[in-house]
Parts: C-alpha cells; sequence; structure tokens
C-alpha cells in the first residue's frame, strides 16, 4: 500500500528524446516511471519530453526550482552522438551516487541484457533532490525502476537529513 502523498513527494520525470519531441512517435518510457511513482504515492510532473542534449538539462533543473525531490530521466544515456544526457546531468549534481546506476546496470546485466552496459546513465543530488537517468527503452526502464523503486524514498529521505 502507498503511503500518503505529502509535499516532500514530488517528482518529475524528463524523457530525451528528439524523435517524440517532435511528435514522429508517442513516447511510452515516461507514462511508465509516472506509473511507477503514482503507484508509490508521489505527486508527479510529467513526463516533460524534450529534445536530447541541453533542454534535458534545463528541464531538471526547472525541476529542481519547482522543488522535486526526485527528478528521474529516461533516454540519452547510450553512445550515440546525440546521447548526451549524462553530460548535461553532471554539472547540476553536489554528489554523485554511483551505486545507484551501478545497480541499474547490474540489475539488466543479471537479467540477461548486455546492452545494459552501454549506459552512461547517472545519479546523484542536486540540493534537496535526487536525479537519477535511466535508459531509454521500455526494458531498461523497466529494470530501472526495478532497482530504483524500492530505495527512492528512503535515499530522498536521506538527502533531507532525515533519521534513519
Amino acid at each position: 500500500m502507498a503511503a500518503p502523498v505529502t509535499d516532500s513527494l514530488r517528482a518529475t520525470v524528463v524523457v530525451a528524446s528528439n524523435r517524440a519531441a517532435a511528435g514522429v512517435y508517442e513516447d511510452t518510457t515516461g507514462p511508465l516511471i509516472v506509473d511507477a511513482l503514482v503507484a508509490d504515492g508521489w505527486t508527479v510532473t510529467g513526463p516533460v519530453v524534450v529534445p536530447d542534449g541541453d533542454p534535458v538539462g534545463t528541464a531538471i533543473a526547472d525541476a529542481l526550482a519547482a522543488g522535486s525531490r526526485a527528478v528521474l530521466t529516461t533516454g540519452g544515456t547510450g553512445l550515440t552522438p546525440t546521447d548526451l544526457t549524462p553530460e548535461v546531468t553532471r554539472p547540476l549534481l553536489d554528489r554523485e551516487v554511483p551505486g545507484i546506476a551501478d545497480a541499474i546496470r547490474a540489475y539488466g546485466l543479471a537479467n540477461g541484457v548486455p546492452t545494459a552496459a552501454l549506459s552512461r546513465g547517472l545519479a546523484g543530488v542536486a540540493g534537496a533532490a535526487l536525479v537519477i537517468n535511466l535508459p531509454g527503452s521500455r526494458g531498461g526502464v523497466k529494470d530501472g525502476l526495478a532497482v530504483v523503486m524500492p530505495l527512492l524514498r528512503h535515499a530522498v529521505e536521506q538527502v533531507s537529513g532525515s533519521d534513519h
């Protein structure tokens, strides 16, 4: 059963996709993340669909400025020249939390997805929020959520200095 929604459980979902942002197709990864967060009691903004690169950084910064305690991105973590989500996320972070991104990659690898090793996603603390980059595929998002959802609430509480 999800805990009651509180102001401290505000999240934003950012989708990095040139084609979805241009209306070529509808994004299907952002709604997966939104649904998981809502089911866990979060108040969610998004998915905010933006082109790869700098617009992703702007969307993350806007979410942080609006008071989101968790910002989950999807897309832009691979090896193509336009996959720049880690590069625009890193300058916004005060501290990286490499264990989260490592666990997401390890989960995919353990479940028979060798391409999980190609994800360059980051996770870290930005002010009073946790920012996590998830891969851009539906399978990568599902694997990422399997890792992130059991720890997200606790991690956000730790970021705010709550006793554990």
